[in-house]
């Protein structure tokens, strides 16, 4: 027990790690703070969301940052990474929405190649 309680006090003292100046973004470009997207963004576009999904992951922005500062919902945020991560960035784009949807009566391969479903 004072082995835990010895653990819990060190790492109090301990400083936090240093949140990053920088990260990667969707197109390989290094995204800042300075240059994310606009807090009063209205159009969402796939590259904007992208950054958004991109800084959150590198721990440019915090979730709950994230959120604030776009008056996102959880659910919002996570249905972009959702997206990226089952689609990469065509997932994001809202037009085609319906194509990456479980269930959608037509799959993005059937839309392309001209068949219906």
């Amino acid at each position: 027990m004072e082995n835990v309680q010895t653990l819990n006090q060190t790492a109090r003292l301990l400083p936090l790690p240093a949140r990053p100046t920088s990260v990667i973004g969707p197109e390989g470009q290094r995204i800042t703070r300075d240059t994310l997207p606009s807090p009063n963004t209205k159009r969402w576009v796939i590259r904007r969301k992208a950054e958004v999904v991109a800084a959150v992951r590198g721990g440019l922005l915090s979730l709950e940052e994230a959120c604030q500062r776009y008056a996102l919902t959880l659910e919002e945020f996570q249905s972009w990474q959702r997206a990226i991560e089952q689609h990469g960035l065509p997932g994001l784009r809202t037009t085609r929405l319906q194509d990456y949807r479980p269930g959608s009566l037509r799959a993005p391969a059937a839309r392309m190649s001209g068949a219906a479903g």
